[in-house]
């Protein structure tokens, strides 16, 4: 889809409600990655019943900072200005884990181009209905020597930094990335895109999950609502219960856009 396009059924409106979400999770997500590895003094024993908190908080952040780089992937979140669009991407991944955007640029392409066959680079066409084969080759596929090498530096600079205070790298880094890759691959690659007895509606091969709005939210930034993106990749992640409500109910689309 090109650029017109996505400015022809993007407003300015939009533009600045996904610029300024996608400002608060980065911001949030900077805020506790610096309070809880920096500055916050974890010696207290009381203090360490807010960790599984603060690793889940940053968990959930670390999927939105996924899916703000995915929305920057179809040129949806500053469709207008596409060098703010790409840098917000970039940035968003490489916090995350060293990621590739231009990497993840092309796959994902593919696999909205190829969704459920073999040259879908996100689907296991030899496990498709198992989660962790499917789990561990999606995390190889993505997960390679550069990101390996970039993280590798990471935790030297965060050893010598730290030094004594180094595991909370590994316990507020580390470890959310880690679940949020979890989180991110089930929501949104294997329950979309999983086989099963029922047969997909259309070449999307997707579907998309029965959550309500606020579990969808806490879930995947409404990436669960996964064929009404395949068919509409240019809506942002947050107008995601819009589009699947207009399309359980087109009598809803009417309202809204009247």
């Amino acid at each position: 889809m090109t650029t017109s396009t996505i400015d022809s059924r993007t407003s300015s409106a939009t533009t600045a409600v996904g610029l300024a979400l996608a400002g608060l999770v980065v911001a949030t997500w900077l805020a506790v990655h610096v309070s809880a590895i920096f500055l916050i003094d974890w010696t207290a024993t009381w203090l360490w019943l807010a960790a599984p908190v603060v690793v889940v908080l940053q968990c959930w952040l670390s999927v939105g900072l996924f899916i703000v780089a995915h929305d920057t992937m179809h040129g949806s979140l500053a469709p207008q200005s596409p060098w703010l669009n790409r840098a917000i991407g970039c940035f968003c991944v490489f916090i995350y884990a060293g990621f590739s955007y231009d990497k993840l640029y092309e796959n994902h392409h593919a696999h909205h181009r190829h969704a459920g066959t073999a040259d879908d680079p996100d689907f296991d066409i030899d496990h498709p209905r198992s989660f962790w084969p499917w789990y561990f080759k999606f995390f190889r596929h993505y997960f390679g020597w550069r990101e390996f090498g970039l993280l590798t530096v990471a935790v030297v600079a965060y050893l010598l930094i730290l030094r004594e205070r180094f595991p909370t790298m590994l316990v507020f880094w580390a470890l959310p990335a880690l679940l949020s890759s979890v989180q991110l691959f089930y929501f949104g690659t294997y329950r979309p895109h999983r086989v099963d007895d029922i047969p997909f509606a259309d070449r999307h091969c997707a579907r998309s999950n029965d959550l309500s709005h606020v579990l969808s939210l806490l879930s995947c930034f409404h990436f669960g609502y996964h064929h009404e993106h395949h068919t509409a990749p240019w809506v942002p992640w947050w107008k995601l219960p819009a589009q699947r409500r207009s399309t359980i109910n087109p009598e809803y689309s009417k309202v809204e856009n009247g």
